[in-house]
């Protein structure tokens, strides 16, 4: 139900509008009753306002973070920074001087000097399927084949680990044999990640296949996207949104808690789309992340800009190595908050 993709979007816009509104005059009104001659102190309480709104989370969306702006700066990204910059400009609009925002330097971090290492032994695969087209049954042979096709081909070329995006078989894999054949028999060449649909039998998921040393394991997501693979509201509400914007399509079922799995050695911490944007996900300092997106949903927009933002951040903030296979976006490695194009 793609149309409904805006009417997610209005309610968290209109969520966070009454949230601004509500510091604005709530700054406004008390600056007025206790120092009604002077703006410092509305000034600072929103100021204040403005960085507590990131702890405030609206349906589980946590992607408010002002902070955002300085990831490719030499600002730093860490909120005592953030407050320094906003105290230099809470200053420079009191005492209507400029100068006061030279204070900004204090908020710098040096940035890594080192080039970040390639690993040329994985292979992150970019694909380019409509929402529409990912989800119509006569399209699915073609597409299986074209996904088939670059295994083959990053077998040929030596490669170590292939990774695909999110649901990019769009079915239930672990009920298709004759999927999880032809991916076994590629797997004894080349270590596979790739996007699928799981099905236990009562709910559906949202999954990670893992195809390396013989074996599969399944890593299902965490954090589910709200309103889009569950919905936040009261059951009385959930069941009539439900029906009346999904088509009556039950809620996917979250994982009660985060994988991490290994391939040559290396240990990496699962995530697909939407939760790698969350600070769940980077509990205990995930030295590396394998990430599956599928951003056709909001294509075209500036999301996937937001999200790879976000995972700059993230990257930055915990020292995480990001590998991020997207469809209907690029696909890029995210190393020290930089990100790069891994060809």
């Amino acid at each position: 139900m793609i149309w409904a993709a805006p009417i997610e979007i209005l309610i968290i816009m209109c969520t966070y509008g009454l949230l601004f509104w509500l510091i604005a005059w709530g700054s406004q009104k008390i600056s007025s009753l206790l120092t009604p001659h002077s703006s410092l102190l509305a000034l600072l309480l929103k100021s204040l306002g403005l960085i507590s709104l990131s702890y405030i989370h609206p349906f589980s969306f946590d992607w408010f973070k002002p902070e955002l702006m300085f990831v490719e700066s030499y600002l730093g990204i860490e909120k005592f920074r953030f407050a320094i910059i906003l105290g230099a400009i809470v200053l420079s609009l009191w005492r209507k001087q400029i100068l006061f925002l030279f204070l900004v330097v204090l908020a710098y971090t040096p940035t890594p000097s080192s080039v970040p290492q390639i690993d040329k032994n994985i292979t992150l695969l970019t694909t380019h399927t409509s929402v529409e087209d990912k989800w119509n049954e006569a399209l699915h042979a073609q597409q299986f084949q074209a996904l088939f096709s670059a295994i083959d081909q990053a077998i040929d070329n030596h490669k170590k680990l292939i990774i695909l995006p999110e649901s990019v078989f769009p079915v239930f894999l672990n009920r298709s044999e004759t999927l999880l054949e032809k991916l076994q028999n590629r797997a004894k060449h080349i270590s596979i990640v790739t996007g699928g649909l799981y099905w236990d039998g009562k709910t559906p998921r949202n999954s990670t296949y893992i195809f390396t040393d013989g074996k599969i394991q399944v890593a299902n997501k965490v954090l589910l996207v709200p309103f889009g693979e569950a919905n936040p509201l009261p059951d009385f509400l959930s069941d009539w949104v439900n029906e009346v914007f999904y088509d009556g399509a039950v809620d996917y079922k979250a994982s009660s808690k985060v994988s991490d799995y290994t391939i040559d050695g290396i240990t990496y911490r699962n995530a697909i789309c939407f939760e790698a944007t969350s600070e769940k996900l980077y509990e205990g300092h995930p030295k590396n992340m394998i990430v599956l997106s599928n951003n056709g949903w909001f294509h075209p927009s500036v999301e996937a800009s937001l999200q790879k933002l976000l995972l700059q951040y993230y990257s930055k903030k915990y020292g995480t190595t990001i590998y991020h296979s997207v469809n209907m976006s690029d696909s890029y490695i995210v190393e020290n908050g930089w990100a790069f194009n891994p060809k």
